[in-house]
């Protein structure tokens, strides 16, 4: 009978109204990451191109497993549709943190386009915990097995479409 994996991590509540608005949870059987509140006293207006914004995300996390760190990123559609990114893309929070959850938040959007508003308690971004490779790094003056793309780098391996060698 195989057992339970599932790590357990430690939140504090920092927000009580995130108790009214839905506590960190997955949204679907299928959801790879949790939702994050806005913890906001009053609406955000992220104007297109200006600095990005702390937003609160009302609790904290002792994730505790030094295997485990969490991902912090825009939700898809807030990104795509609203133009919502993550003042450093992709917010990383390590197993030993366990301060508050904040988000840099950042409007993409060209200027002369809306601003973002970003309401108390909208779900706006979210947190995908990763598992942690720490490898140990060897200094060697050559690697010791080659490959067929070897050093090359930005589009070394082409672009476009490659036809299909099967399909004369």
């Amino acid at each position: 009978m195989p057992t339970d994996t599932t790590p357990t991590m430690e939140i504090t509540i920092l927000d009580a109204r995130l108790r009214a608005w839905g506590l960190p949870r997955y949204q679907s059987d299928g959801a790879a990451a949790i939702d994050l509140h806005a913890c906001l006293d009053a609406p955000a207006v992220l104007a297109p191109g200006a600095a990005p914004l702390l937003i609160s995300a009302g609790f904290a996390v002792h994730i505790a497993d030094p295997a485990i760190a969490a991902l912090v990123l825009p939700r898809s559609g807030l990104g795509h549709r609203r133009g919502l990114v993550l003042g450093n893309l992709v917010g990383l929070i390590d197993p030993d943190y366990t301060g508050p959850i904040l988000v840099s938040a950042w409007n993409r959007s060209p200027p002369g386009s809306e601003p973002i508003v970003l309401n108390a308690g909208e779900r706006f971004a979210q947190m995908l915990f990763v598992p942690i490779l720490r490898p140990t790094l060897r200094i060697v003056d050559h690697f010791s097995v080659e490959t067929a793309r070897g050093p090359g780098g930005f589009g070394s391996t082409g672009t476009g479409h490659r036809p299909d060698a099967s399909s004369n």
